[in-house]
C-alpha cells in the first residue's frame, strides 16, 4: 500500500481530497498531511485516526509514493522535491499543465497517458475536466471540428475565500449593510462577474486559455477549434457551462444522446417535458458530470448545444486526482 502525501490539506480541495480517498477506499499504508507554517500543528480527523498537519518543506517527502498537490504557489515551490524523494506528484495548480513533458489527464478521455510521466502528473483545470468529460463520448463518435463555451462558475472555485465573501454580501445585503469586496474585483453577490484570473493574449482571460489549450492537448487535438468565456457567478458549488459543439461528421441528437448515456462519468439529465435539466444544486457533492439541454443548432449542419453542469471541488479537482492516482496502482 503506498504512502501517500497531501500538500495544502487544510484548504477546500486538502478536505476534499480526505474525504474522497475514504470514499473510495483509497489504499493508504501511511498519510501525511503538509500545509504552510500558519495551519501545521492542526489536528483533523480521518479514518478514525488524528492525524497532525505537518509544514510542508524539501524534506516533507522521504517515503512517500504518491503526492497529492491541491494547487497554489507549494506546487513550484516543492513538486521538484517531492519527485527527488521518489514520490509520484499529482498537482492541482496551473503549473504543469502544459508541460509537453508533464501528461494531463482526465482519467474518462485519457488515462493511458498516465504511462509517459516522468514524475508529475498535472490535474487540469476544473472547467476543462467538466467539459472534457462531456466531449470525450462526441468526440469519439463524430470527431469534434470546433467548441465555443461560455462558463458560470461558482465562488467556491476561488477557494475557501470565496465562499465566505458570498457568504458575507449576502448577509449584509438582507441586514441593509455595506457590501465589500475582496477576493473578487467586484461585489459578487447578486452580480455576474465575466472575468476569472488575468486578462492574457487577445483580451482573453487566463481561465479562457486554459479551457483551449488544455482540451487540445487532454484531447491530442492541437487543431480542434475552441473560444471560451469564462464568468464567475453567485453559485457556492459546482461548475456549470454552456457548450456549442460543431462534429466532423453529421450525427444526430439521438446518437450524441446514447453516446453520452454510455458513457463513464456521465449522467444524462434531460427531460424538457418534466421540466429536467442539470443544475448546480443538484450536482453538488457529486462525481457525475451531468449532461442536459441535448438540442440541434439549427445554424449550422452539424452542430448541436448541450448545458452541462459538475462540482468543480470533487470532479473538477480532488476526484479526478484520486482517479489518476488508482491509475498509478
Amino acid at each position: 500500500m503506498p504512502n501517500v502525501a497531501i500538500v495544502g490539506a487544510t484548504g477546500a480541495v486538502g478536505q476534499e481530497f480526505l474525504k474522497i480517498l475514504a470514499e473510495r477506499n483509497f489504499p493508504v499504508q501511511e498519510l501525511r498531511l503538509l500545509a504552510t507554517k500558519r495551519s501545521a500543528g492542526k489536528l483533523i480527523s480521518w479514518q478514525g485516526q488524528q492525524l497532525e498537519v505537518q509544514e510542508s518543506t524539501h524534506e516533507s517527502f522521504k517515503g512517500i509514493d504518491i503526492a497529492l498537490f491541491a494547487g497554489g504557489s507549494a506546487s513550484t515551490e516543492y513538486a521538484s522535491s517531492a519527485v527527488a524523494s521518489g514520490a509520484v506528484v499529482i498537482d492541482n495548480s496551473s503549473a504543469f499543465r502544459l508541460n509537453p513533458e508533464v501528461p494531463l489527464i482526465v482519467p474518462e478521455v485519457n488515462p493511458e497517458d498516465v504511462k509517459w510521466h516522468k514524475g508529475i502528473i498535472a490535474n487540469p483545470n476544473c472547467s476543462t475536466i467538466i467539459m472534457a468529460v462531456a466531449l470525450k463520448p462526441i468526440f469519439d463518435l463524430a470527431g469534434i471540428r470546433r467548441v465555443v463555451v461560455s462558463t458560470y462558475q461558482a465562488v467556491s472555485g476561488a477557494g475557501r475565500e470565496g465562499i465566505e465573501e458570498l457568504e458575507t454580501q449576502v448577509k449584509a445585503w438582507s441586514g441593509g449593510g455595506e457590501l465589500t469586496s475582496s477576493v473578487f474585483p467586484y461585489q459578487i453577490g447578486f452580480n455576474l462577474i465575466p472575468r476569472i484570473d488575468v486578462f492574457g493574449e487577445g483580451d482573453y482571460t487566463k481561465e479562457e486559455w486554459k479551457m483551449v489549450k488544455e482540451t487540445q492537448k487532454i484531447f491530442h487535438a492541437p487543431n480542434m477549434a475552441i473560444t471560451a468565456t469564462t464568468v464567475r457567478v453567485p453559485v457556492f458549488r459546482s461548475h456549470s457551462e454552456s457548450i456549442n459543439v460543431e462534429t466532423d461528421r453529421l450525427v444526430s441528437v439521438t446518437e450524441i444522446r446514447e453516446a453520452l448515456n454510455n458513457a463513464a462519468g456521465v449522467i444524462v439529465d434531460d427531460d424538457p417535458a418534466n421540466d429536467r435539466y442539470p443544475m448546480p444544486w443538484f450536482s453538488s457533492d457529486k462525481d457525475e458530470v451531468y449532461v442536459g439541454r441535448l438540442r440541434k443548432d439549427y445554424s449550422i449542419a452539424q452542430g448541436f448545444n448541450m448545458w452541462v453542469v459538475g462540482d468543480q471541488i470533487r470532479k473538477g479537482a480532488a476526484t479526478n486526482a484520486v482517479q489518476i492516482a488508482e491509475l498509478l496502482l
